[in-house]
């Protein structure tokens, strides 16, 4: 990446932060990538390994510390207490795990470091430790960044026009049928995804991220997709010694537990970034990549945006620069929000409160009436 420089475009208007679910504008916007980029401080384009470094570090050390209390000492709690310590570990570990699932998928963007050898070695083992194929996971995420927005061309929770439904999702427009809905995709979402392309974009065939001859990869990416299938496979093998040594229990609370809240996190964040009713999505009529990358939305997280790397308010400035590490992705996100203006899009709803409401608004893409932006489609809920 070359460094950033002074701004060389006027500001754009800004958007009122409290008026989230106000359309963000779908004409051209005035201002390019390059002065985007000019807009932000040369240095947050820097990678640094040892800082790089120090986030797994610190990560592997909360994560060592909760283990480490959890197996040595849950067990001298009274037995009322022990209903209340393991979900507060399972929370608190699955949340400090998804931290590392993001420096993973930094290494996915050649984000970590400035060699691409040391981004893949690191990012193999931190994503095969979660149990997610490394190789696999990057080069489809990379066609999603490649085509984010484009109802033919992305990747990943790509919405449905309101023909493409099926019969049944009238009996699911419902508070009961929301709640199963929503937890099916919390619970089995990720690896349904991973296995069967469940809410990913069609193919002509079974597109499978374990498979290295499915139609999401090329020639070239066939081997990689082997070698992230065999770290998968490695750490299933040590998860069945560990289950010999320990005992299921042990394991499903130590590791499956927590590793059942990394997969949730990380569907809730996915979607919540590209489900909102203020976001638009095109057709091959309309789409381009600028306003593609911009049909995106920064959340707040609480204190969990730091937890999980800001993963989730700098998403963004991530979809612009995704080589840009993300400890410098705040700094990036303010330099350029006054340049984006009404093109940047921020909703500060509880992620709880948000998904509900999403998955009750967002139902479905169609264009609005008349023969204007026929292109484009908005999210819609009426049946």
């Amino acid at each position: 990446m070359g460094a950033g420089g002074r701004m060389s475009v006027q500001p754009s208007p800004k958007k009122p932060e409290h008026d989230s679910l106000k359309r963000v504008p779908i004409t051209k916007p005035p201002f390019t990538l390059s002065q985007l980029k000019k807009a932000i401080p040369p240095h947050c384009f820097q990678r640094s390994v040892l800082r790089s470094f120090s986030y797994v570090i610190y990560d592997f050390i909360l994560a060592s510390l909760f283990y480490y209390v959890a197996t040595n000492y849950f067990h001298h709690l009274p037995q009322p207490l022990r209903y209340v310590a393991w979900p507060l570990y399972w929370a608190m570990q699955g949340c400090v795990l998804t931290g590392v699932w993001v420096i993973a998928h930094e290494c996915g963007h050649h984000a970590f470091s400035d060699y691409q050898w040391l981004d893949d070695t690191v990012g193999f083992i931190l994503h095969s430790s979660l149990l997610v194929p490394y190789f696999s996971w990057k080069y489809s995420h990379r066609r999603h960044h490649s085509n984010t927005g484009s109802l033919e061309r992305d990747e990943v929770f790509v919405p449905k026009k309101k023909s493409g439904l099926r019969w049944w999702a009238k009996y699911f427009n419902n508070p009961p049928g929301r709640l199963l809905s929503i937890t099916v995709q919390l619970t089995l979402g990720w690896p349904l995804y991973l296995a069967f392309n469940v809410a990913g974009r069609p193919y002509d065939r079974l597109a499978c991220h374990y498979n290295p001859y499915g139609p999401i990869f090329s020639d070239r990416e066939r081997l990689q997709i082997y070698v992230s299938d065999a770290g998968v496979i490695a750490v299933f093998y040590a998860l069945f010694r560990l289950v010999l040594a320990k005992g299921l229990p042990w394991v499903i609370c130590v590791y499956g537990v927590p590793l059942l809240v990394v997969n949730a996190f990380l569907v809730t964040i996915t979607y919540l970034q590209h489900t909102h009713p203020s976001l638009p999505h095109y057709d091959s009529s309309e789409w381009d990549w600028l306003r593609g990358a911009l049909a995106t939305v920064d959340r707040d997280y609480g204190i969990l945006n730091k937890v999980f790397h800001n993963i989730t308010d700098t998403h963004v400035a991530h979809h612009l620069f995704s080589t840009m590490p993300h400890y410098h992705a705040m700094a990036a996100t303010v330099a350029i929000k006054p340049v984006l203006g009404e093109y940047y899009q921020f909703d500060g709803t509880p992620f709880y409160t948000a998904i509900w409401r999403e998955a009750k608004e967002c139902l479905y893409v169609d264009p609005d009436d008349g023969d204007n932006g026929k292109g484009v489609f908005w999210f819609r809920n009426t049946l």
